[in-house]
């Protein structure tokens, strides 16, 4: 039986502007609409490949598996970039899909929203993703999503 090994590896993807709210946060200001210049890591782990990687840092552009039928960098940015994203129930849902038909706002809709909802969605979409890509041989360890510099959730399952 052989000893294989696990390392990781890091990637910081930013540059997105996302705007949400989370319209159950009562007595809050969580509750309107507010933007954060969004961030997210990824701890890539696994065995080494045949160039002592991990996981290529620009595996996301050139990659051959798609997410929702996009490269993983571009639905990063389809998902985060200058878009609002709103709950799936939230009570003013039919507003925003009516903004969006009138060239308001890029509406993403998702099962929930926030930080930590987030940081869930993208380790699943991106372990989904790696585990097909690299054939099982990559998976994401963990994701952690920043809305600034000082606030941040992370995701990871044990």
């Amino acid at each position: 039986m052989t000893n294989m090994k696990k390392f990781q590896s890091i990637k910081l993807f930013d540059g997105y502007s996302t705007c949400f709210r989370q319209w159950r946060a009562d007595n809050t200001h969580c509750q309107f609409l507010h933007g954060y210049a969004i961030s997210f890591r990824v701890w890539f782990e696994g065995e080494l490949d045949h160039r002592n990687w991990v996981f290529d840092f620009g595996g996301m552009k050139r990659a051959k598996t798609k997410i929702h039928g996009m490269s993983p960098k571009d639905y990063f940015a389809y998902l985060l970039d200058h878009t609002t994203i709103v709950a799936q129930d939230d009570p003013h849902l039919e507003t925003f899909k009516q903004m969006s038909l009138d060239g308001i706002i890029q509406l993403r809709i998702m099962d929930s929203v926030g930080c930590e909802k987030f940081a869930e969605y993208l380790y699943t979409t991106i372990n989904d993703f790696l585990m097909e890509e690299t054939n099982g041989r990559v998976k994401a360890a963990k994701v952690e999503v920043y809305e600034n510099e000082r606030n941040s959730a992370i995701y990871e399952e044990k």
